[in-house]
This record gives C-alpha cells, structure tokens and sequence, in this order.
C-alpha cells in the first residue's frame, strides 16, 4: 500500500471521505512502535475508512536545550512505512501551515496535571503538545485518533482535554511496543551508543521489578485468602501440603507490599543502573493515580501506573507500565 504525500490542510480536505477517518498523530522517525498504532488505525478504520498519519516536529513542545534541531527528520522513509503498515495519506505540514502568522498567541493550557513529572521536569511542554494536538485534530479532522500509552501523561492529558472542551473524537490507547530485551521502542533511542543502551535497559527492567513484586504480593493475598484466618492455619497449610513458610507468607501479604514495595523494587534496579558506566541519571520514579498523575497511597485500589524517566548519555528516556491495585490475583 502507498500512502499519499499531504503538505496542506486544503489538500486533506479535498480528499474524499466515505468512511470513518482514522488519525495517528507523530513527529516523524517512525518506528515498529508507530507501524503498530498505524495498523490498529487501519482495524479501527475498516476498509471503506481512511487512516492519515501526521508528521510534524512541534516546536513548541520543546523547551531551551532540547533536542528541536537533532531531532531526527526521515520523512521519505516516514511515508514508506506508513504505507506499508497500512496508511492512506500521510500529512506532513510546514511550520507555517500549523502556526502561521508565528506562534499561536492563544494556546491550550494543560493545567495542574501538566505540572506533574514530565510538565515538572520540561515546563510549558504539556501546554505545546496539547496545543498542536488540539490544531492537528482540527486540521485532520477525524472519527478517532490513536496515541501510544508510552507517553502515558500525554495520552491521559489528552483524553482530558477532549472531554473536558467538547472535542468530537474518540481517543485511543495502544499499548507500549518494546524490543526484545524489553527496551520501549522510542525515536530518540537512535541517540544511544551500545554501551548507553544496555543502561538504559535499567528503565524497563525497573518497571518489571516493580510488577513483579506487585505480581507476587497478589498471589500472596490470594493463597492467604483460600484458608480460614485463625489458629488452625498452620493445620490447614499443612494438610495441604504446604511448608511452614507458605504459613509466614500469609503474615508478608498482609503486612508488607503495596504500593511501597512495588516502589522500593523498581527503585534498587534504578539505584545499580547509577553505578554503571555509563550512569543513570534518574529524573523521577512514580506510582500514580493515571486520572490526575498525583502518586498514590499504600491504600489506594484500582488503576495506576509506575512510570520512570531518566537520563543516559545525553538521551533522555521515559517508559511506564499500568498496574492493578486491590484485586487480588490480578495483577496487571
């Protein structure tokens, strides 16, 4: 499949329309990552929908010191794979068909959850991201578009912003591709020498530790809650077959773990990584609540998401996973 080179917003508009519009939103250099958000524009969209990739290096999403002019550009190969993976069009618009006149005097704002971790460590770009995103929907114009859960803050941002103005479109979330060693495929991951990349393998193996414990502290609570809580428990662990440690197991689930624990897991991953040459330089380690990004409690139930960003090099990287709390035996 060949995907057609779109500069203008006008040129998208004279397209004819039968079906549902389908839109992934990028800024270029696209990856397995992007070919899988595009493939699942192309399900969603059907065969009489259409699905437009955008490429655009937003300019106002980067602070001072931030990588806007290394960004990489790759725009020929862009349109290759996103013809491959299923695109119609791809629109890849100048600076000035997106902000003519100069920047936008009038911009989205992201509020208080844009000042939270990724919005603290890089001010004002929460503000830029929705800001484009806002134009690039009413450019594109589409029945749904598609983010990756990667960017775990931007996509509940953004989610945020179209129920909160009105926006006629569905927001979805696809879930994170990783390499085989489990590193979060990203654009920027092209930066890192072989000696960088094996440390920052520490970001993915964090949030596996962290699962993990998660994971354990679960069955724990689940084993515990298959026999009666009084002094027959040894008894009834015995008669099961169970040794005196699976007896002390039940005192762990109930007494460690939580969130606390999933935290202290990912953390001592994070804390070797420093020691490597080259070192992690660790931006944030947080457990949130994904409606507002605020970290949660030791008693807090339901969704959240263990999110981690950090430095190698001169690259900086972000990756996240969403856990489960509160249901025992299902961990996420």
């Amino acid at each position: 499949m060949t995907a057609s080179l779109l500069r203008t917003a006008a040129d998208l508009w004279a397209r004819a329309r039968t079906g549902r519009r389908a839109v992934v939103m990028t800024m270029g250099a696209l990856h397995e990552g992007h070919a899988t958000l595009i493939r699942t524009a192309r399900r969603i969209a059907g065969p009489e929908g259409e699905v437009v990739v955008t490429v655009f290096v937003n300019p106002l999403q980067f602070g001072a010191g931030e990588d806007l002019d290394r960004y990489p550009r790759t725009l020929d190969a862009d349109v290759e794979l996103a013809g491959k993976s299923g695109a119609d069009a791809v629109f890849a618009p100048s600076v000035d068909e997106v902000y003519p006149g100069g920047e936008p005097q009038v911009r989205i704002s992201a509020g208080p959850m844009g000042e939270r971790l990724e919005g603290a460590a890089r001010p004002g770009h929460f503000d830029g991201m929705l800001t484009v995103v806002a134009k690039l929907l009413h450019l594109t114009r589409p029945d749904v578009a598609l983010y990756g859960q990667k960017d775990a803050q931007q996509l509940a941002l953004i989610r945020r912003m179209v129920r909160d103005l009105n926006f006629g479109v569905e927001i979805v979330g696809v879930p994170t591709v990783r390499e085989e060693d489990g590193l979060a495929l990203s654009s920027r991951n092209r930066y890192l020498s072989p000696a960088e990349r094996r440390t920052a393998l520490a970001l993915s193996q964090a949030l596996f530790a962290g699962r993990d414990r998660h994971a354990a502290q679960e069955a724990l609570r689940a084993r515990a809650r298959e026999v009666p809580a009084t002094r027959a428990r040894a008894e009834a662990l015995s008669a099961i077959g169970e040794s005196r440690a699976a007896a002390d197991a039940h005192a762990v689930a109930t007494t460690a773990g939580g969130p606390a624990a999933v935290r202290a897991a990912a953390r001592l991953v994070l804390d070797e990584a420093a020691r490597l040459d080259p070192p992690l330089r660790l931006d944030y380690l947080a457990l949130v609540d994904p409606s507002d990004f605020t970290e949660i409690g030791d008693d807090f139930t339901g969704e959240a998401v263990l999110a981690v960003a950090a430095h190698v090099g001169s690259t900086r990287l972000i990756d996240n996973l969403p856990l489960t709390f509160g249901t025992f035996g299902d961990a996420s």
